[in-house]
């Protein structure tokens, strides 16, 4: 029988806010030391950051009831462990990478050519090089060394352990260049790309769902010493349940620039987190190394709805008769925001982020953003319409 059913203790379960996160409670989360031999497939452990061999960890593989460990041990890891693990040499064959690093070199400099991609959710716009779904552009552009790429066995295995079969793979590069500022600290997709209004509008149990809807991966395309600036993590951090408000705070933040951790990687190392763990991108401190990685977000199977729907023509449609039911009285403004709910699309992604990248946020706009604001300015129903249109092609592939 639960004895903290008192209304206002309820509402503090249930609703988690930024000036409740304790940096006491995170630190008693975060300041631990990984024990190896809780760990008995991994080789090293680094700053706390597990390393495992990855031609070891695939023969360890070789039996159902091995592979079973194995899954098992790495899915604990990013729970409740130190929740990152770097994985050497998982390309045994490296002119895999290189090729790929070749394709990633002409999608650049061609974005170069015509002023498009680029852009950061957590750095500043020229600090780096974006390439957007990297994962489709890699396709198209070369389909046997893309079945090379993603046919690796590393990837498999880390993705099936943290979100099961039938997972949904993304990528997008990030080439960051001599004198590219470091990342600021930062939570990943999906709570991590929204401001604390909108997170404290989730209840507890979402901001413990979020982490375990995706996973986070990187491939090293080159040598990255330290002074490259691979990225910045905080273990354990993922532990901690309000994490996604706690970083709006300084004292956080602060926190985060004094403890964290950085690891050296090599050419076709494969570097996985849990989605929540805090972590920057480094600055690259280097003359010469352009530091380039693809990195891989893996999401769960179960991360979409039922049933297809046609938002844009449902809201085309809806848009004149909320007009006038608004006009007549008919619906208040709450019922008109419920109705619209309802019917758009409330959530930017996903979306083709070269022709729709978040501008003044972490995310684009959305269609029920749009329908809003097409009420509040009296828009036609035309004018909507092919805002609307407009909006649903910049989603696009």
């Amino acid at each position: 029988m639960k004895t903290d059913n008192h209304p206002r203790q309820r509402v503090g379960r249930v609703w988690l806010t930024e000036d409740s996160c304790d940096i006491e409670a995170f630190r008693a989360e975060v300041e631990r030391h990984t024990n190896l031999a809780e760990y008995p497939h991994a080789v090293d452990c680094q700053k706390n950051i597990l390393i495992y061999d990855s031609a070891g960890l695939i023969a360890d593989c070789a039996t159902g009831e091995g592979r079973r460990a194995v899954l098992a041990e790495i899915c604990d890891l990013l729970a409740e462990g130190p929740g990152v693990a770097v994985f050497k040499r998982a390309f045994a064959d490296l002119r895999v990478i290189d090729e790929a690093s070749r394709i990633f070199d002409e999608i650049i400099e061609e974005q170069r050519r015509t002023d498009s991609g680029g852009g950061d959710h957590f750095a500043k716009p020229g600090a780096n090089d974006r390439i957007w779904n990297s994962l489709e552009k890699h396709c198209l552009h070369s389909a046997e060394n893309f079945a090379a790429y993603y046919g690796n066995p590393i990837i498999a295995l880390v993705s099936e352990a943290w979100l099961g079969p039938n997972y949904q793979m993304t990528a997008q590069v990030n080439r960051v260049n001599p004198g590219g500022a470091a990342q600021s600290a930062h939570r990943d997709y999906h709570l991590g790309f929204q401001s604390s209004a909108i997170i404290e509008r989730y209840p507890a149990h979402v901001h413990k769902l979020s982490p375990v809807l995706t996973l986070q991966g990187a491939v090293a395309h080159c040598d990255m010493p330290i002074e490259s600036g691979p990225t910045l993590f905080l273990p354990y951090s993922q532990t901690y349940v309000p994490g996604y408000l706690a970083l709006k705070r300084a004292e956080f933040r602060d926190y985060f620039e004094q403890h964290h951790v950085q690891l050296p990687l090599e050419k076709g190392d494969l570097v996985f987190f849990n989605p929540a763990l805090f972590h920057a991108a480094g600055t690259n401190r280097s003359t010469d190394i352009k530091r380039v990685a693809n990195l891989l977000q893996v999401s769960s199977a179960f991360g979409r709805a039922m049933e297809t729907v046609d938002r844009e023509r449902m809201s085309t449609v809806l848009y004149p008769a909320l007009k006038a039911l608004a006009a007549r009285g008919t619906l208040s403004t709450g019922e008109i925001a419920n109705a619209i709910a309802a019917c758009a699309e409330g959530y930017s992604f996903p979306t083709n982020l070269d022709r729709d990248p978040p501008i003044g946020g972490l995310a684009p706009k959305t269609q029920a953003q749009l329908m809003h604001e097409a009420l509040a300015a009296d828009w036609s129903s035309e004018a909507f319409a092919q805002a609307l249109a407009e909006q649903a092609v910049k989603k696009r592939s």
